[in-house]
């Protein structure tokens, strides 16, 4: 089983996958290798970047709170409803931070500019726009923080007591992520190896930030990128180049080969 983080990793800096990636995985297929695609995007947008091939993969997407194979939901792990007005009026509170509300199906994106609604389109292609708590009508699997500058030293402060009964993760540059304290990267790719009878030794992981850490830890082949957090080149126990010079391509081609 080959999984791949998306930002960063798998997709270049433009957001793009390369038409290499593409090619490579009629190889994968070919030779009855996995592939699993897991971000801390939402379902919807890791079908877009990955339209083609979408019906021979496996999704794990919002950093493992839904796992989806073929449109069939595997796994899912939603925000207790219950704690989710304290969560709401706690990450409002914090300055200069953009809250986004996260399903299954959409976002809910709270007082946003016109500008910064185009940045997260990136990500949250389907969304509705909403003034208040009581406009989030769906159940809610992850919020997703985001602060224009640096969410590392001006989100997680705030947040990072939330953890251990939540996951509280810095997931990029610009993010913080909140969900349930079962919902990681990890536990999904376990979820999947138990599901699949496949083994660590056989499962081969590519990520770069922090909510890739628990994922890495599942595979005996785990590759940081060279553009990787620190943390991630800590836990890994390889190392690939950027995710502008097909990192991850690069490892693919190699695993081909070799399997060949």
């Amino acid at each position: 089983m080959v999984v791949t983080d998306m930002d960063g990793t798998l997709l270049n800096y433009n957001h793009d996958v390369s038409s290499r990636f593409f090619e490579l995985f009629k190889d994968l297929k070919q030779q009855n290798i996995q592939f699993v695609a897991a971000s801390g995007r939402p379902y919807y947008s890791i079908v877009e970047k990955l339209q083609s091939i979408k019906d021979d993969i496996i999704i794990v997407a919002e950093n493992g709170g839904l796992v989806i194979q073929n449109e069939n939901v595997l796994l899912s792990n939603l925000l207790n409803p219950d704690r989710l007005l304290e969560l709401y009026q706690l990450v409002t509170s914090i300055e200069n931070t953009y809250p986004i509300f996260c399903t299954k199906d959409q976002a809910f994106i709270l007082r946003a500019s016109d500008e910064l609604v185009q940045t997260f389109s990136e990500y949250y292609s389907v969304y509705t726009i909403i003034d208040s708590f009581e406009d989030i009508t769906e159940d809610v699997i992850k919020i997703a923080l985001y602060h224009t500058t640096n969410s590392e030293a001006h989100i997680f402060p705030f947040v990072k007591h939330l953890k251990p009964e939540l996951n509280v993760v810095v997931s990029g540059n610009h993010w913080v992520d909140i969900s349930e304290a079962i919902t990681n990267k990890g536990n999904a790719i376990t979820f999947l190896q138990k599901q699949l009878n496949i083994t660590p030794s056989e499962t081969m992981v590519f990520g770069d930030y922090n909510n890739d850490l628990e994922m890495l830890k599942c595979a005996e082949y785990s590759y940081a990128m060279k553009n990787a957090h620190s943390d991630v080149k800590a836990i890994a126990n390889f190392e690939t180049e950027t995710n502008d010079n097909n990192g991850v391509e690069l490892v693919l081609e190699a695993l081909i080969a070799e399997s060949r």
